[in-house]
């Protein structure tokens, strides 16, 4: 397993141990020992391996002698018995009720102690029927949010983030690109379409041994099991509890093996009625005129073109009026970015230091770099008071006569309050080369609220973009609602951005709103929101909503020289 893999799941089994002892009604501060380990761990520039194997994990602050036991024990044997032992102390349903937005381990251990509520239906029959307002500080307002998050709960149940989905994927693919046997292969379905959550992983290959191909499948080495093994299909569950299926055919069928099984069903739909249109029927195996003689197609391109059709990108295949454009837009790609807009330092809550941010994205090629650490309010994230963020920008303004390169912008993150004014008085706020603002706090507002608070926002001469617009954690919890019309109106007055944070956690603004931003002549901004080194990349999830919403390169500011960004910014 890779050392950022590794990390990430002993992070995860510390934080799992830390809400398992709150349920037990551990001691609070033994309970947050294990919550701080999964911080420090998540921290680490160094691979646990290494730390492990050179006996140096003990030296790490924070890490005390039975955090290091625990830690070696799951990084050397993949497993973990006092995590196993702290699970079989309660029903493994039990577990759901985190997936309620707004629910913690205590008012769960509530519910559970008092009602013996361990599972979705439970929690919602005892809402139901008001049992549960029965309980010392549960009121019918409470009630009516644990419906609601049990609702989108049960939304969602089944799907995985886009990044969790692509990690298990992409070395999939690589691995039956492996195979001797196969001729193509590619991932298909909501994962090239970029969908921000999928539900399973496909794969289309093309062989003329089909038997042999999926004998290589089904001995995949990180499948937990094989659910099906057949000819033209099979099916596996990974270790991270995604299922992978995978289709093989050959490979004059390839073409359209993956157009149809890419999708998405509604965009199949009228594919299939544009070929009957044309005395043509369409299907995953081929395209067939009324005698039944093919349509020979090498590609993609080949297929949409006999339908008579631009080639139509994945991501636009959603039958949201991709088949009405005309041309079909030059998408946005990675290679267009050239700076990096929204990304945190050590100076608030971030992983890394100003400079290692820095050297990051100039490494990976970016000519500049905008910092927004948290601002004032945000104090749970060390937001930045006046005289941090004077230190920061003389810090700054060192570092860009020192790293040459690539140019560095002071900007901030800037809350929007509950009155919809930015949390610092606008002699600072016109300190900055750009302003991100973003809600953070009372995200609980109805919509004509949230509109108004959003729109003083953007109406503040230095509000230059709305961070994540809707403050959506994808399965999680959904965005708070606004009046997008009057929002896309308030933007283009105020030629202020609508950013897609590339959090795989937000994916926010959504493609869907994004597509009618863009028809409403909105300008884009994506952001990383990148809290450490590694998290720079985000940028290409980003990438990938803004693909969905039909975003070509002059609709993004990231991809405008510092020049123009400047000039963009001095133009408001």
């Amino acid at each position: 397993m890779n050392p950022t893999k590794t990390r990430q799941r002993v992070s995860d089994a510390l934080n799992e141990i830390s809400r398992l002892m709150e349920l037990q009604g551990e001691n609070p501060f033994k309970s947050r020992s294990y919550a701080n380990g999964a911080r420090i761990v998540e921290q680490l520039e160094e691979p646990l391996e290494t730390l492990i194997e050179e006996g140096r994990l003990g030296d790490v602050k924070g890490i005390g002698e039975a955090l290091e036991q625990k830690i070696t024990e799951l990084v050397t044997t993949g497993k973990l018995e006092f995590l196993e032992n702290l699970r079989a102390q309660f029903p493994p349903t039990l577990f759901d009720l985190f997936k309620v937005s707004g629910l913690g381990a205590k008012r769960i251990k509530q519910f559970y102690d008092e009602l013996g509520i361990d599972s979705l239906d439970k929690l919602k029959a005892a809402c139901e029927d008001n049992s549960l307002a029965k309980l010392k500080g549960v009121s019918g307002k409470l009630e009516a949010k644990i419906l609601e998050g049990i609702a989108f709960a049960e939304q969602h149940a089944g799907q995985y983030l886009f990044d969790a989905a692509e990690n298990a994927a992409l070395p999939l693919l690589e691995y039956m690109r492996g195979c001797k046997d196969v001729i193509r292969a590619e991932l298909a379905g909501s994962l090239r379409r970029k969908k921000e959550v999928v539900k399973d992983i496909d794969i289309v290959t093309s062989s003329k041994k089909p038997a042999a191909v999926m004998d290589y499948f089904v001995a995949y080495p990180e499948a937990e099991r094989v659910s099906s093994h057949g000819e033209t299909k099979s099916s596996l569950i990974l270790k991270n509890g995604i299922s992978a299926d995978l289709r093989v055919v050959t490979d004059a069928q390839f073409p359209f093996a993956l157009a149809h099984f890419t999708g998405s069903k509604e965009h199949n739909v009228v594919m299939r009625q544009l070929a009957k249109e044309r005395g043509l029927k369409l299907n995953e195996y081929g395209l067939h005129g009324a005698d039944g003689k093919e349509t020979p197609c090498k590609d993609e391109a080949d297929l949409y073109g006999a339908l008579e059709l631009e080639f139509i990108p994945p991501e636009l295949r959603e039958d949201h009026g991709e088949f009405d454009l005309d041309p079909i837009p030059e998408l946005i790609e990675a290679r267009d970015m050239r700076g990096v807009i929204h990304c945190h330092t050590t100076y608030s809550d971030g992983h890394n230091t100003l400079r290692e941010m820095v050297e990051a994205a100039k490494a990976q090629g970016y000519e500049y770099i905008l910092i927004t650490d948290h601002s004032q309010t945000a104090a749970y994230a060390g937001g930045l008071k006046p005289e941090k963020i004077i230190q920061q920008q003389e810090e700054i303004a060192k570092l860009n006569k020192e790293i040459k390169g690539i140019t560095i912008l002071s900007g901030i993150e800037s809350d929007i309050l509950s009155d919809g004014s930015l949390d610092y008085e606008d002699d600072v706020l016109k300190s900055f080369d750009l302003v991100v603002a973003s809600v953070h706090n009372k995200l609980d507002m109805d919509e004509d609220e949230a509109t108004k608070r959003v729109l003083k926002a953007i109406e503040n001469p230095y509000c230059d973009i709305i961070g994540h617009p809707t403050g959506r954690l994808l399965l999680a919890r959904p965005g708070f609602p606004l009046h997008w019309d009057q929002i896309f109106d308030a933007c283009e007055a105020n030629r202020v951005a609508i950013e897609i944070n590339a959090n795989p956690k937000r994916l926010d603004l959504d493609w869907r709103q994004v597509l009618r931003s863009k028809e409403a002549g909105i300008t884009f901004s994506i952001g990383p929101d990148a809290h450490r080194v590694e998290t720079i990349d985000h940028i290409r999830y980003g990438i990938g909503i803004a693909r969905k919403g039909g975003l070509e390169k002059e609709d993004v500011i990231g991809t405008y020289t510092l020049e123009e960004l400047m000039a963009w910014r001095k133009s408001r």
